[in-house]
């Protein structure tokens, strides 16, 4: 028995045979870099930003719990509440106007009382570190400072009072936990809105109270008993484990997305890598004859070649490690202001590793087939084997199919989305399998299709089906290669299409917000006066809370609920609330009917008719909500299918007018002006004649709007491009493979009087009808993709530019042409003699 090479020897066989340059295996290289540099990038930056959200929970909540509540401070009795837990920091939050005599702007005031912040520190630009104002000095946002033309030391104006820039703000401890804004900020002490005159019963204003405790002691605990002990009071809670929300849900969201990206490139890089490895031995294959023949057993054979593939997916995986962790630091920085990331560059060891392991596990689950078909046939059958090609071993089957199985029980014992990952893994083999089912239905029915009389068309035909042909492989690169282009385009012109519908491009010019009710009749006058063809609508507006809801003899109390059903969301702490005699403008009525005008009798409510179905509320059945801390009860009359798409009021309660008319409050209004109507000097007259009302220009906020949902388009065509790459990649080597094998057949037909232009007709024939027959089933695999991706983790509206789509899916198909074309070149240049010579 001949003893095996160790493994030293069978090293430095491999690293004498292995290219420096990879040559041969550079598929395998460049698909194992795309998933690795994919992946390393995805696990660092989510990691990084987790674990920011964890570690620094106090800070970016100001505190280990937040309590905030509408139009309304809290009473002695709950402050007292509070403070049995800890020490607290109070203040409020709202919308104001800051002015100069030369400008104006929306502004978010912030005011905090003299223990704020809890946690955390304040900076400024200049570097001080700072505490609350006092007096009338205020801590200014950029964005104020520059928007109102004004320096360091100059006066501005809020409501009734002039305050002082004392200073830039740098860093703001608890601002991502503040949400979304509607202007810069401006941080002041905590009586500057009340002596502002901004603070009026009505008002819109949130106060939100701090609380910092032990350690030791469970926020949920506290959250738990203070809405046990307050359960009208309409209290918003916010936990340190959750101080940012909707941080929390875009970091889950483009987690889940870049991880699905980084799978289906893996996905997408294993097929390649089974060809590429097939194609590389298949090149070496003299030279395992050779090896064989001066008595190389089938596991020194094994051991060189696994020896090359180990070589190649070790730098493929280290340079794409490497890749990503240089790139995380520019997606750090586009997300800088969004979400909390450390500046420069970021070491996750654990995501580093889990990325390495990914492609090492990738590249010999998918090289075991080649590998072990190429180690056990001796050197006659390997000798013959272009034109009597190796059997399949069973073995090779077996090595694969565990192969996936781990790299499935990877995915999924290290994704925080485990049901995405199971879904997305069944889908891709699911596609594969399809794939499969296609292209032996694609042999089989060129198999049996009549004889063409073009001789171009039969041979292009007989390529699918004669024995060793390539079908399978360029059928599995094809379609994943399209369905990559399809996905790109699903996804980005779905964002565009929900860009288009989520801004509107009509919009009012003013959203004008607590407009005295005394005061409507010169608020409107002012505007006719400057512009008197001006569409002004007002409403009443209101904050409120749902305390109960159902048949009147067994409401269900919100407090005592486990569990908000899915779609409620109206439940969850306060929302507004207005009343009205007729029915709101974009607003359908589906069931039940509109009261009359100067309804007297029972308080009335009409609602959505999605947020009904999602609740279980029916016509006739009562709704408690709590305003200024007075609960108010209507009998639910009617619903409305509303047109969420316009902007303007859109209110998921509308009551009677009898209902609410008593409870402080005061109106909002919208201000569409004529195209050629001067909006400056409406804007400072505003200002002027109502200094506690709030001016918020609309199209500021639609550029913001615009630019956000942008931001995620670019970055999900980024992220996406990673696996068209792939899939470029696979292709690009499917079809060298392809090129390789067909040499010998090329020198043939050359030899027999066959033309180059023939030729490559029979080459561009074979690949026309291969894409062809894919297009179809590419579409249906991309945007299926594309449809998972925009609905279910981003949850925009499936608004596919399907002109688009299928325009992209043709340059798809164009560029496969082009890359047949480009692979059938080489062929032509072979020289007949030294290609008959190598069989």
């Amino acid at each position: 028995m001949t003893e095996n090479l160790p493994w030293s020897a069978a090293w430095r066989i491999a690293r004498r045979d292995l290219n420096a340059r990879f040559r041969g295996l550079r598929l395998l290289l460049v698909c194992i870099f795309l998933g690795t540099a994919a992946l390393a990038a995805i696990g660092t930056l989510s990691a990084a930003i987790e674990r920011e959200l964890a570690t620094r929970g106090q800070e970016l909540l100001g505190g280990d719990l937040e309590i905030e509540v509408w139009q309304r401070d809290l009473s002695d009795e709950e402050k007292a509440a509070l403070t049995e837990y800890g020490a607290i920091s109070g203040g409020t939050r709202l919308q104001a106007m800051a002015t100069t005599d030369e400008a104006a702007a929306p502004v978010e005031l912030k005011a905090v009382d003299e223990r704020w912040p809890l946690y955390g520190t304040l900076t400024l630009a200049d570097g001080r570190t700072m505490a609350a104002p006092t007096g009338n000095d205020a801590w200014l946002g950029q964005g104020a400072i520059d928007r109102l033309d004004i320096k360091l030391g100059d006066r501005f104006t809020v409501g009734t009072i002039e305050l002082v820039a004392a200073g830039i703000i740098g860093n703001e401890p608890d601002r991502l936990s503040e949400g979304f804004q509607l202007g810069p900020t401006v941080i002041v002490a905590e009586d500057v809105p009340a002596r502002a005159g901004l603070l009026a019963p009505g008002s819109m204003y949130q106060s939100k109270y701090r609380i910092a405790f032990d350690p030791q002691r469970n926020p949920e605990n506290v959250q738990e008993a203070l809405a046990e002990q307050f359960p009208n009071a309409g209290f918003d809670f916010r936990t340190r484990d959750r101080a940012s929300p909707g941080a929390d849900r875009f970091v889950q969201q483009m987690s889940d997305f870049l991880t699905l990206v980084g799978l289906a490139a893996l996905v997408i890089a294993g097929i390649g890598i089974g060809g590429g490895v097939t194609s590389y031995l298949e090149a070496r294959r003299t030279s395992i004859a050779t090896l064989k023949v001066l008595g190389a057993s089938s596991t020194d054979i094994l051991r060189i070649y696994a020896l090359q593939i180990a070589a190649a997916a070790l730098v493929g995986s280290v340079a794409g490690i490497a890749t990503g962790i240089l790139v995380t630091p520019v997606l750090g920085a586009a997300l800088e202001g969004l979400l909390p990331v450390e500046a420069g560059l970021i070491l996750d060891p654990k995501a580093l590793l889990l990325a390495g392991a990914y492609g090492v596990l990738v590249a010999f689950t998918f090289a075991a087939t080649p590998l072990l078909r190429a180690r056990q046939f001796p050197a006659m059958a390997l000798m013959r084997a272009r034109i009597s090609p190796l059997a399949r071993d069973r073995r090779a089957i077996a090595w694969t199919a565990g192969g996936v199985v781990a790299i499935c029980a990877l995915a999924l014992f290290t994704t925080a989305q485990p049901q995405l990952a199971a879904g997305f893994l069944a889908g891709a083999a699911g596609a594969l399998l399809l794939l499969a089912l296609i292209a032996l239905g694609i042999r089989t029915l060129a198999r049996r299709l009549p004889r063409s009389s073009n001789p171009i068309m039969r041979n292009a035909l007989a390529n699918l089906h004669r024995p060793g042909a390539s079908t399978a492989a360029l059928v599995t690169a094809l379609g994943f290669g399209l369905a990559s282009f399809v996905l790109l385009a699903g996804v980005q012109s779905a964002i565009d299409g929900n860009i288009q519908k989520r801004v509107p491009q009509q919009a009012p010019d003013y959203f004008v917000l607590d407009v005295p009710r005394d005061r409507v009749e010169a608020f409107e006058g002012l505007v006719r006066e400057r512009s008197p063809h001006a569409d002004i609508r007002t409403v009443p507006a209101l904050r409120g809370a749902v305390l109960a809801f159902g048949p009147r003899d067994r409401m269900t109390r919100v407090a005592e609920m486990e569990e908000i059903p899915e779609g409620a969301w109206p439940l969850r702490g306060e929302r507004g609330l207005t009343y009205a005699d007729e029915l709101p403008d974009g607003n359908v009525v589906t069931e039940g009917e509109w009261w009359s005008t100067n309804h007297s009798g029972e308080p009335l409510l009409s609602i959505d008719e999605e947020f009904a179905e999602a609740a279980g509320i029916a016509i006739g059945d009562y709704i408690t909500v709590g305003v200024l801390g007075v609960e108010k009860t209507a009998r639910v009359h009617n619903f409305r299918r509303i047109d969420w798409e316009t902007m303007g009021f859109n209110y998921v309660f509308v009551f009677s007018s009898n209902a609410l008319d008593d409870a402080p409050h005061n109106l909002a209004a919208t201000i569409e002006l004529p195209d050629d109507a001067m909006s400056g000097t409406l804007l400072r007259d505003l200002v002027r004649e109502f200094p506690s009302s709030s001016v918020i220009e609309v199209g500021q906020v639609l550029t913001e709007a615009r630019t956000i949902l942008e931001q995620v388009g670019l970055a999900t065509l980024a992220a996406a491009s990673v696996a068209v790459l792939a899939g470029l990649a696979v292709l690009l080597g499917a079809i060298a493979a392809a090129r390789a094998a067909r040499t010998y057949d090329t020198v043939v037909l050359r030899v027999l009087g066959a033309s180059r232009r023939q030729i490559l007709l029979m080459q561009l024939a074979e690949y026309g009808l291969l894409a062809l027959l894919l297009a179809g089933v590419a579409l249906a695999l991309g945007s299926t993709l594309a449809w998972v991706i925009v609905t279910q983790l981003f949850e925009f509206d499936w608004l596919p530019d399907w002109g688009a789509v299928l325009a992209v899916l043709a340059l798809g198909l164009a560029l496969v042409l082009g890359f047949a074309l480009a692979g059938s070149l080489p062929l032509l240049r072979a020289k007949p003699a030294q290609a008959l010579r190598e069989l």
